[in-house]
Parts: C-alpha cells; sequence; structure tokens
C-alpha cells in the first residue's frame, strides 16, 4: 500500500532520439484525401463543424491504431509534457497545497526565487497578481498556470502568516526552479546505500553521481537502486546510468527500425561502481528506460533484478512537432536488450486489449506468484557471461520474484487514499503543531525514533475520514493500523524535511527492501544468484 504514497508514474513516456528531416516525409494521395474531406466538411455540411476538433480526434484515432505508445499531444501540453524531463521548469520555486481552499506554502525550494525574498513554510497565499485565490475553489492546475512564467517576468502575491499581523506583499522574479529524479538517497546499513529514481531526465547522471558521492562518505560500498513505479524518460539517461556499473565497453542497448538503421550503445568502461555489488528493484510500473536499464544488468549478469515484472515497453518515439504547436511522438523503432531479446508487450489486439493485458495481472495471481506468468520458450535468452535463462516479449522478469505486499490492505484504507485523507489530514495537522513540531524535534534522527501520533491524533484521523464520507470500520482500520500511521509518520516528515526522509519513514516496513537487503549482504547468495561459482 505504501506505494500510494507517490502519484501515478506515467508508463509510457518516450524517447527523443533522433531528428528526422522534412525531405523524408512524402505527401501520397491518401494525405490529399483526408484533406478534401475536411475542406468539403466546411464548405458543405449542413451544420457548422470544428475543424480543428475534428483533425485532433482523426489524429487519435489514426496513432491509435498503429501502436499504443504513438500519441498525439495538444499544442498547450507539450511544454507541460516536457518539463519533467528536462529538469526545470520556470516559476517562483514553492511546493504548496491546497488546505480548506487555500493555497498553502509546504516548503519554498532550497536557492529558489520565493526563498530569496522570504516566504517561508506554512504562508498561505491570498492574492497573485491582485487576483484572489482563497475561497473561489481553485484548482492545482489553476495556481500553477498563476505561478509559473517565463524566466524574469515578476509575479506579485500577497500572503497570510500565522503570528504576523499585517498581510505580507511580495514581489517574486520568476527564475528556471530545478526538478529532481533522485528523490530519496541514504544508507540502509553500514555498508548499502539506497537510491530511489523516480525518472531518467536529463539531470538523472548528475543526481545520481551526487547521490553517491554522498553516500560512499558514508562508506557505502554496495547499492539497492529502487526504480518501482519509474516510467522511464531519456534512454540515454538510462545508459549513462548503466555505464557506471561496468569496468570495460559492453553493449547496453541497439535501436533499429524500418527507416532507423541499427544503433548500438556501449558503456565507456570507466565505472565508478563496477566493483559493487547492486540489486534493482523493479515492478509492473517500471517502463521504457527502467527497462533499459535493467535489462542491461540482467543480460551481463551485473547486478540482481528484484521485484516483479516490468510494464513491458520497448517501442522508441519521435516528437514531431505540428504548425499549430502540437506534437506527434510516433514510434520510429524498437530497441532490444544486450542479448537480443525485446521486451515489448504484444499489441496485434489493439489498444484496449493492450492495456486490458496489463491490468489482468492485478487480478490474475501475477503479484502474487511467479509462477502464474507463463512465457512460451521462444522468447528463452542467455545472459552473456553465466548462461542464465531470461525472457523477452514481454517486460524483464526479475532474478528475484517478491509478491506484492497485501497484508495491511483494506476498503476503508483505499477509501482514505482515495479521498486524499491521509494528505489532508497531515497538512492540517502540521499546520496546527509546525512550532511545537519543530522545537521538539531538531533532527530527523530524533524524530524517526521517538515520534508517535497520540490517541487523540488518531481519532482526529478517523473523524477526518469520517468528514470525507469515509465511513470507519474498526475491523479494516486495526488490519491498516500499522500502516496508515507509517505512511501518516511519513507525510510529517516530509512537511518537516523532504522526500528523501519520507522514504526513510515509510520503507520501514517495505519486504522487497528488506529481501533486497538479505541478498545484497550475503555475497554468497548474491553470486549464486547471478550463476557465479
Amino acid at each position: 500500500m505504501k506505494r500510494k504514497i507517490l502519484n501515478g508514474a506515467v508508463l509510457t513516456v518516450s524517447l527523443f532520439l533522433f531528428t528526422i528531416t522534412a525531405s523524408s516525409q512524402v505527401l501520397n494521395e491518401g494525405t490529399f484525401k483526408f484533406g478534401r474531406t475536411l475542406s468539403l466538411i466546411d464548405a458543405f455540411y449542413v451544420d457548422s463543424a470544428n475543424l480543428d476538433m475534428l483533425t485532433e480526434k482523426a489524429i487519435v484515432e489514426v496513432l491509435k491504431n498503429l501502436d499504443p505508445h504513438s500519441t498525439y499531444i495538444s499544442a498547450k501540453d507539450v511544454k507541460e509534457m516536457n518539463e519533467p524531463l528536462n529538469g526545470n521548469f520556470e516559476g517562483i520555486g514553492v511546493q504548496f497545497n491546497l488546505l480548506r481552499d487555500s493555497i498553502i506554502i509546504v516548503e519554498p525550494i532550497s536557492g529558489g526565487p520565493s526563498e530569496k525574498v522570504g516566504i517561508r513554510a506554512g504562508d498561505r497565499i491570498l492574492t497573485i497578481d491582485k487576483e484572489k485565490v482563497t475561497g473561489v475553489n481553485i484548482t492545482t492546475t489553476g495556481v500553477r498556470s498563476r505561478l509559473m512564467g517565463p524566466k524574469g517576468t515578476k509575479v506579485n502575491i500577497t500572503v497570510y502568516r500565522k503570528g504576523v499581523k499585517d498581510i505580507l506583499d511580495f514581489i517574486i522574479i520568476r527564475d528556471k526552479i530545478p526538478i529532481y529524479s533522485v528523490i530519496a538517497s541514504y544508507m540502509l546499513d553500514k555498508e548499502t546505500g539506497y537510491i530511489k529514481l523516480d525518472k531518467f531526465a536529463a539531470t538523472t547522471e548528475k543526481e545520481f553521481s551526487d547521490a553517491v558521492v554522498s553516500l560512499k562518505k558514508s562508506n557505502m560500498k554496495n547499492l539497492v537502486l529502487d526504480l518501482r513505479n519509474n516510467g522511464g524518460g531519456y534512454m540515454l539517461a538510462a545508459t549513462e546510468l548503466a555505464e557506471k556499473f561496468f569496468s570495460d565497453q559492453k553493449l547496453l542497448v541497439y535501436l533499429v527500425g524500418r527507416k532507423t538503421p541499427r544503433q548500438d550503445f556501449k558503456s565507456t568502461g570507466n565505472g565508478s561502481l563496477s566493483s559493487s555489488r547492486v540489486v534493482v528493484l523493479t515492478d509492473e510500473g517500471s517502463a521504457s528506460a527502467s527497462e533499459i536499464f535493467a535489462g542491461a544488468m540482467q543480460d551481463w549478469d551485473r547486478g540482481v533484478i528484484l521485484g516483479r515484472r516490468t510494464f513491458g515497453k520497448g517501442l522508441v518515439q519521435n516528437g514531431f512537432y505540428l504548425t499549430d504547436g502540437s506534437m506527434i511522438r510516433l514510434t520510429i523503432a524498437r530497441y532490444y536488450t544486450p542479448t537480443g531479446r525485446s521486451i515489448q508487450r504484444p499489441y496485434n489486439e489493439g489498444y484496449d486489449k493492450y492495456m486490458e493485458n496489463f491490468y489482468k495481472r492485478f487480478t490474475n495471481g501475477e503479484l502474487m506468484s511467479a509462477d502464474s506468468i507463463r512465457l512460451p520458450d521462444s522468447l528463452k535468452y542467455k545472459t552473456l557471461v553465466n548462461r542464465r535463462v531470461v525472457y523477452g516479449g514481454g517486460g524483464i522478469m526479475p532474478d528475484v520474484f517478491v509478491s506484492a505486499d497485501t497484508t495491511s490492505n483494506s476498503t476503508y484504507f483505499n477509501k482514505l487514499f482515495a479521498k486524499n485523507v491521509l494528505n489532508t489530514f497531515t497538512l492540517e495537522f502540521y499546520d496546527k503543531n509546525r512550532t511545537l513540531l519543530n522545537s521538539q524535534y531538531k533532527s530527523f534522527d530524533d524524530f524517526k525514533t521517538k515520534f508517535q501520533f497520540s490517541p487523540d491524533d488518531i481519532k482526529s484521523f478517523i473523524a477526518k475520514g469520517e468528514s470525507e464520507g469515509v465511513k470507519f470500520n474498526e475491523e479494516q482500520f486495526n488490519k491498516s493500523k500499522d500502516e496508515i500511521l507509517l505512511i501518516l509518520k511519513g507525510y510529517v516528515a516530509s512537511n518537516m524535511w523532504q522526500t528523501n526522509e519520507l522514504y526513510q519513514i515509510v520503507n520501514e516496513n517495505d519486504k522487497v527492501i528488506d529481501k533486497a537487503l538479505k541478498v545484497i549482504s550475503d555475497k554468497k547468495s548474491y553470486n549464486s544468484i547471478l550463476g557465479f561459482q
């Protein structure tokens, strides 16, 4: 259940790799036929027709009939779509949440323009450029659209701050704000580091390297790399990361398509982690670039893949801009792991069946037992060092399977998540107790060891659920209680510090990480899994 603390990762993040020149595009009879159809509708159709809307719908349907990952992105969505992979956006630099129809600052981003002018955690934004934004049912999208904008432009906001009599006015000059792909990095034990990677972006290699340098100062020798729910991103970010685990030149992935000649991507042989044991955590949310990385590590018997089968996306998209600023992401190639495996799931029955087959994993027992996965012998491959059997044709199968943890699952718990009760309660709890908590817990270690919710806090949480329409169920609450309180504690930690501290809390009860630690700490067992004698 703790995986729900994250926003669902997009499973089909595309890979931008090539520039295709206009000279390769040929206008044929079908092109003119489509244009002629739209012209006839415009000229003679009985009612007025929205040609822009018809065109977009037609494009969407055409692409949907090619493969599941060729997509159309409207002009207004293109910039927002690219921001996470570019590693930055332009705005005022705050993390915020909507609490009781108020915009509450969770934290100004370190070094960002808001922090520089004195915005503090807990401030409530009242107006943005003289527009009232409290009590008007503003949405998260509405807040973002008002606060984000081109670097160098100004935004005027007024805020209410507890303990300050007057309303505070700020003029903030927007700037580039970093988006991080390494969202947690800490030591699991005296020799094992842990890094949680959220996506493969332009800044991933540097973020990862910085995290490794920091962990090595704490005596890290081996690494657990968490790619669960990592939907992918840039292929080159995945190969840059994989390079760090090899001391010589190795093929990491190759691409080939009807109009795309084969391109090989190899390690340089300067891997700073080439002697470290590594366990890579995967699940059904690990896709695209995550699968490239896991496939390379598995094919060369370089690291243990642990968890559950990955999503199964092995198609490469290139972005083509259209005249109005919209974009088509068109599949132009397939990628293959070093053994020649294509890990793309079949899509010959169409998009709907493709997604239906994926969601069947949640009902057919696959998340609980590896034995429920049936793959034909034709998809068997042998790893390149120790000749272990691996499979293509439907994601990366882990070397060590760990079932999904459902011990704390309950309908009551699910409803609390669906209604966002855990997050809302935590925001209110921290807002009410901010001064006390910050004075009582001077360090995260102190908080982690000593903090507990009181019986009255738990009653308030249950009451919050009731107020949001989630009827209390004592039996189900008791089943989920430990997990609920752990996640609530993690949320409080993230309000006081960062997501790094959030993960240090919620990972305490993660049996996948527990298993990874056992595997990586036992050199004999680790080597045996990889086929070394």
